[in-house]
């Protein structure tokens, strides 16, 4: 879970990384103050990826957490739900600002 850094063992409600703001109370993300539409699912790959930042997160781990099921080999569900993301957070697919992939292991966002 993500921490503010204050030692007060609280899970942030509201998580902000370059302009991206990730409510999960009101599960709602907002790029810039204007709000993404996300699905349930794209809004919680996003969530576990933005609570886990600076950490690598394997595509099985992302697939468990939110799915809650047994990940298989040649799933490529998280990839397209990633691509999905980035389109809607209009990341270059090059050089995105937020998820980064990491080749042959998974997927992160940076730690700011």
């Amino acid at each position: 879970m993500y921490n503010d850094g204050k030692n007060t063992g609280k899970v942030e409600d509201i998580i902000e990384i370059n302009g991206l703001v990730i409510n999960k109370k009101e599960h709602k993300c907002l790029l810039y103050n204007k709000e993404i539409e996300l699905t349930p699912l794209e809004f919680e790959i996003l969530l576990y990826l933005a609570m886990n930042k600076g950490k690598v997160i394997r595509s099985e781990e992302l697939f468990e957490s939110v799915w809650k099921e047994k990940y298989f080999d040649s799933n490529n569900t998280i990839m397209v739900h990633i691509r999905r993301i980035r389109e809607k957070l209009k990341e270059d697919s090059k050089n995105p600002k937020f998820i980064k992939t990491v080749w042959g292991v998974g997927y992160k966002i940076e730690k700011q």
